[in-house]
């Protein structure tokens, strides 16, 4: 037999030890709560997000993932700011937007720094260039979406703003309206106009939004208070963020295996590769092959912002320095 002095020394020690295993094994599972607002429902292209279930980037750090639809950037910002998401999966246009109404925000991560948008129209219209949409109908996404936005930026390089055109609200990746004769020409995304040949949409002209402002598409932005006040949180949930996009980066085909149970548009696998190859194509820049994925140009926003306001977008100057931080993208 053990003398006494042992046996308490061993339970004292095994005691100590189911503590410390169920301890790490609480804080494995204590995860935190953390929603994305969106800027659309659960689509293809964002399939790096809706993997979660399935692939645990996000739990690995700790967070317990949630994800908020919306109908364009600036209903990704109004959810934000009511309290239903935690960041927001926004555009430029509308955090430009945002600030000028007197919103206290931080952008931390840019997603897309490429721009996406364009504007489609039947060669039959001959709409070759922005002056061309003078007195036509044309299609957006939603009123609050990156679509209208940067339609409007096209409208004003030439001297022309939303009065001068009928703006028709089609909803998102519905090509019907200008397929049918309803619209003139549709604003979209180059997903959006890769979905719409597939549908049928063929000998269309394409306006590159990217030719006349190329800001970024789309970035992760939160109130200052969160910025302030959970940047443990935010670092963690940014170095999921990466993880997974380099993750669809490096395994498209993956990712649209997944995609088919994860999107609500994703039922054909060939058309979930082709749409994450080209929304991988726009996470990737000359500014994040030098510094890393997430990166800001800052200067190309400075310009964005100038412009917004020179074609009386925005009242207010915005220095990007003040609202934009880099300090939480992950190395």
């Amino acid at each position: 037999m053990l003398p006494l002095k042992t046996k308490f020394i061993l339970n004292t020690f095994a005691i100590a030890l189911l503590i410390t295993v169920f301890s790490a094994h609480s804080s494995l599972y204590a995860l935190e709560k953390f929603s994305v607002a969106g800027w659309s429902k659960p689509i293809s292209e964002i399939t790096n997000l809706l993997s979660e279930p399935d692939k645990g980037f996000f739990k690995a750090k700790g967070i317990d993932l949630g994800y908020v639809p919306g109908t364009g950037g600036g209903s990704a910002i109004t959810n934000m700011l009511s309290g239903a998401a935690d960041i927001a999966f926004t555009d430029p246009a509308s955090f430009y937007q945002a600030l000028d109404r007197g919103e206290k925000l931080i952008a931390i991560y840019n997603i897309y720094p490429q721009n996406v948008f364009n504007v489609v129209s039947p060669k039959t219209r001959n709409i070759t260039k922005p002056s061309d949409l003078k007195g036509k109908k044309i299609g957006v996404y939603s009123l609050s979406s990156g679509t209208r936005q940067n339609l409007q930026v096209l409208l004003h390089q030439v001297g022309l703003s939303e009065k001068d055109v009928t703006i028709q609200v089609t909803g998102l990746l519905n090509f019907a309206p200008v397929m049918q004769g309803q619209v003139d020409a549709t604003a979209a995304t180059d997903t959006g106009l890769f979905v719409g040949k597939l549908k049928g949409l063929k000998d269309v002209n394409v306006i590159e939004v990217r030719n006349y402002l190329n800001v970024p598409s789309d970035m992760f932005v939160v109130t200052e208070k969160m910025y302030n006040e959970k940047k443990d949180l935010l670092r963690r949930f940014l170095s999921a963020y990466k993880d997974c996009t380099q993750w669809m980066i490096d395994n498209p085909e993956e990712a649209a295996k997944i995609a088919k149970t994860r999107s609500i548009n994703g039922r054909n696998e060939a058309v979930n590769l082709e749409i994450i190859k080209i929304r991988n194509i726009s996470s990737i820049s000359n500014t994040t092959e030098k510094r890393g994925l997430g990166h800001f140009d800052l200067d190309l926003l400075q310009k964005g912002a100038k412009t917004f306001k020179e074609l009386g977008l925005i009242k207010k100057e915005i220095d990007i320095t003040t609202v934009v931080k880099s300090d939480l993208i992950p190395k």
